[in-house]
């Protein structure tokens, strides 16, 4: 009994000693990563507790007005990978934006990640998603009621749930986001969703991909929803991995058809 009670003490404080090393490692890092949203960002919008950071991408050409593309970063935050995918994006003719919606911080280390996460709010997501949207309706050149909302990873579910609560959004995209199977819900959706997922991914079984895309179809939504073979989660990474890679390139390849299908005057 005795020995049972010193090896107990000893993981206990393994324990402590591993979520203290943990927390530290966090704060480190997110003073290591200081000002870089700030760096890497190129507007500020009228968000609903002060300035909204974003990297705002247009398309090499002037004629307009251009459908509105709100793209979402995964739980590492506003980073390089996102701002190539917008600027590879705006290529095809859409304003995009991607806000920073960890407010400021981002990371690469996935302690950080997730504390990041668990520290942001759902709601406080919707609202500076409407910031943006509200911040780009009325602008010259841009047509706000052509409006797409899609994400990876974090960002898929945060667009999803967003579509959810305001059926103004007419195209959703989910990357390897987390999805529901409420039939209900889904049918307040205002258009058409597109879902990208990996085989592989153990963070989103199968099963419930399957889900999702039976509840699409029984709430009459319409839909698009491809399970890539042998990739796991996060594998559509950047404008050069698209470039470079077939799946990848497949991948986004699908979401400009989708887009081109339903974001058309």
């Amino acid at each position: 009994m005795r020995r049972l009670s010193r090896v107990l003490i000893g993981v206990a404080l393994a324990l402590v000693v591993l979520a203290a090393v943990l927390v530290v490692s966090v704060q480190v890092d997110r003073w290591r990563m200081r000002g870089s949203v700030e760096a890497l960002a190129n507007v500020a919008l009228a968000g609903p507790e002060g300035p909204l950071l974003a990297y705002l991408a247009r398309p090499p050409v002037a004629e307009g007005p251009f459908p509105l593309v709100v793209m979402i970063h995964e739980f590492w935050g506003l980073d390089e990978a996102t701002v190539s995918k917008a600027e590879l994006l705006a290529r095809d003719g859409y304003v995009v934006v991607a806000p920073d919606l960890m407010r400021g911080v981002r990371t690469r280390w996935l302690p950080s990640a997730i504390w990041q996460t668990l520290r942001t709010p759902d709601e406080r997501v919707r609202d500076d998603l409407d910031a943006v949207v509200a911040a780009f309706t009325d602008e010259a050149g841009v047509d706000a009621t052509r409006l797409a909302v899609l994400g990876f990873c974090f960002g898929g579910r945060m667009s999803l749930r967003y579509a959810l609560e305001r059926p103004s959004v007419g195209v959703t995209g989910v990357f390897y986001g987390n999805v529901t199977d409420d039939v209900v819900a889904l049918a307040r959706l205002g258009g058409p969703v597109l879902g990208v997922f990996g085989a592989d991914d153990a963070s989103i079984p199968q099963r419930e991909v399957l889900a999702f895309e039976w509840a699409l179809a029984s709430a009459g939504v319409e839909h698009e929803v491809r399970v890539f073979e042998g990739v796991g989660h996060a594998f559509v990474r950047d404008a050069a991995g698209i470039a470079s890679d077939p799946v990848q390139a497949e991948a986004w390849t699908l979401l400009q058809s989708f887009l081109a299908r339903h974001l058309a005057r």
